[in-house]
């Protein structure tokens, strides 16, 4: 299935009516290096710039300039790309009570100081794709004060929000998150002093991060220090989510008979990140309890540096550590360290975890956990179900679970060449990229950029070409490269069948079914519309229509593609997790999901 068919002229596109807009010099670049006279790709060019001819020269020249950094917002605009808007201070004071039923995209300066009563949003940045926002004063020196949010930027794509301030110097009142960044494709919260110097003040967060995927997680830079008879509660911590990285430091530090309590942290994530910094260090009478920490959960990378350090008749409890699938690396460094008259313990806790320099009295394990699960349900509970599947699958009449094949990436175009050309794109220039899109230090931002060209810039695995494209022009020419001027992109029609039962209809190899040459190429979060290309060797590629369960319509028509050699795979991949085998021993399928996109040679 060719992935878009347009107006044709001579086997390509017809012209645009300027011939000067990027989308023209596209169609022109197509029908000069596509040679195979097949339609060229609608699909393609539905990702081409929208700047018209005039703004894309402007900018052409702005970037040669090294002047795009003063004109970002228009840029950001005019070229469709993912840009945080620069939000700036507002003046906005809210005294009395408020209750937000919809809220959006907002920068408070100083909001809910003031004693008694009650502030609740109810909606707050829902559903968006690009939410930023900012509270620089939260709450402070209030008394008796509750707040409450009921939604906090739940089923949003990219998100970047900050509590610079939250609690600070309150007295009695209470906070409560009831849905704080549930499903959040690539979630940021920033806590910079929560509750410090609170007193006899309560704060829940019933679910946090749920569901989540990727990001540079959530940070708390001062949690409860100086607290006084505050009790706190995650009753959910990053349940479901994948790759979240998340930091406390301080957390209760110097708190006075602080109560805090984890019910549920890190359960059935794939490869999370936490890290505890200084977590009730010299505390006076605390009770602080992990009731269940990364439960099933894949991997990862976990640190405790100073865990109630030099803290006074502290009780420490973690009743659940790590009973995770394939462990990752979990220290504890400094634990229960000078502390006096503690009780620290640990009922189950995971093998693959260090403890350096903790305390030799007053340390208790009860178990230590030296087995791997293998349940079934708990080693596939982490891989969504229909992700990964065996090439027998595909055959006419096979019912099979479709993975969500939605494309959650924020909505954004390609770049002309005349632009991308003339930007920076290495990490030894970052610090000119993070210019340009006004990437502030440690932001959302800046771990995106980071991200996106770590990756373009590893190595390539054995057997692999790889090369990461900023402008369809590129894409061609390194899908040329590998494959020849004769080749074909396709994509799955649609995202009909997402997480249902469905069942194959008619099937087509691609090449006749033989192992053949292929270019992959999957977006990558970055400001314009980047994809990350690569050709491996010994794949087949399938075409196959997707038909419904129930009346046999169809509804879909996938493309998939077929890793014939894993024997380089890691043996931690998810698809080994799924299907319960290991690196060469079976072949790998998956779809091509929304909006990716496959090159083959012309049948």
């Amino acid at each position: 299935m060719v992935a878009g068919r347009g107006r044709l002229v001579n086997g390509g596109f017809t012209p645009e009516t300027n011939p000067f807009t990027p989308k023209a010099s596209l169609v022109r670049y197509w029908n000069k290096q596509i040679q195979n006279q097949s339609p060229g790709s609608a699909f393609l060019l539905s990702k081409a710039s929208p700047l018209t001819a005039v703004a894309s020269a402007t900018f052409a020249k702005l970037a040669s300039q090294n002047s795009l950094p003063d004109r970002l917002p228009d840029f950001c605009s005019a070229a469709n790309l993912f840009c945080f808007p620069d939000l700036g201070p507002t003046l906005e004071k809210h005294s009395d009570d408020v209750k937000f039923s919809v809220y959006d995209q907002r920068n408070f300066t100083n909001y809910g100081s003031h004693p008694g009563g009650a502030d609740s949003f109810e909606k707050y940045s829902q559903d968006g794709n690009v939410v930023t926002d900012s509270f620089r004063r939260y709450s402070r020196d209030a008394a008796g004060h509750d707040d409450t949010f009921t939604g906090y930027a739940d089923n949003s794509n990219v998100v970047d929000e900050s509590f610079n301030t939250y609690g600070t110097s309150a007295t009695g009142g209470s906070d409560e998150f009831k849905s704080y960044q549930s499903e959040v494709n690539n979630p940021t919260s920033r806590f910079t002093a929560y509750s410090d110097n609170g007193n006899g003040r309560t704060q829940t967060f019933k679910t946090y991060a749920h569901d989540g995927n990727a990001g540079s997680g959530q940070s708390f830079t001062s949690y409860g220090k100086n607290g006084n008879g505050a009790p706190n509660e995650f009753a959910s911590y990053g349940v479901s989510s994948n790759v979240i990285g998340s930091d406390f430091s301080n957390y209760g530090e110097n708190a006075n008979s602080a109560n805090d309590t984890f019910k549920g942290y890190g359960g059935d994530g794939n490869v999370p990140r936490n890290n505890f910094k200084n977590y009730g260090a010299s505390g006076n009478a605390a009770v602080d309890t992990f009731l269940n920490y990364r439960d099933k959960a894949n991997a990862g990378d976990d640190t405790f540096s100073s865990y109630a350090k030099k803290s006074n008749s502290q009780k420490v409890d973690f009743v659940n550590y790590g009973k995770s699938f394939n462990p990752g690396s979990e220290t504890f460094t400094g634990y229960g360290k000078g502390a006096e008259g503690n009780k620290i313990g640990f009922k189950t806790y995971t093998k693959n975890s260090t403890f350096k320099s903790y305390a030799k009295t007053g340390v208790e394990f009860a178990k230590y956990n030296q087995s791997r699960l293998r349940d079934g349900k708990t080693v596939n509970r982490w891989v969504e179900p229909g992700k990964f599947f065996r090439e027998s699958m595909l055959k006419e009449g096979t019912l099979i679970w479709m993975p969500d094949v939605k494309d959650k990436m924020p909505k954004r175009s390609f770049l002309p060449r005349s632009i991308v050309s003339k930007l920076p794109f290495s990490t030894s220039k970052i610090a000119e990229i993070k210019r340009v899109f006004h990437a502030r230090d440690n932001s959302t931002m800046e771990g995106i950029i980071t991200n996106a060209l770590t990756e373009c810039e590893r190595s390539p695995t054995i057997g692999e070409t790889k090369r990461c494209v900023g402008s369809a022009e590129d894409m061609i020419d390194f899908a040329t490269s590998v494959l020849g001027r004769s080749v074909v992109v396709r994509t799955t029609e649609s995202v009909a069948g997402s997480k249902e039962k469905v069942m194959i209809g008619k099937v087509k190899g691609i090449n006749g079914g033989k192992v053949t040459k292929a270019v992959s190429c999957h977006q990558s979060l970055y400001p314009y519309l980047l994809y990350y290309c690569h050709s491996v060797p010994k794949v087949r590629v399938y075409e196959s229509d997707i038909l419904d369960l129930k009346s046999k319509a169809k509804i879909n028509h996938g493309i998939a593609i077929c890793h014939i050699d894993t024997s380089a795979w890691g043996a931690n991949h998810g698809a080994f997790v799924s299907l319960r085998s290991s690196p060469g021993q079976i072949e790998v399928c998956h779809w091509i999901f929304e909006n990716d996109m496959n090159w083959a040679i012309a049948d």
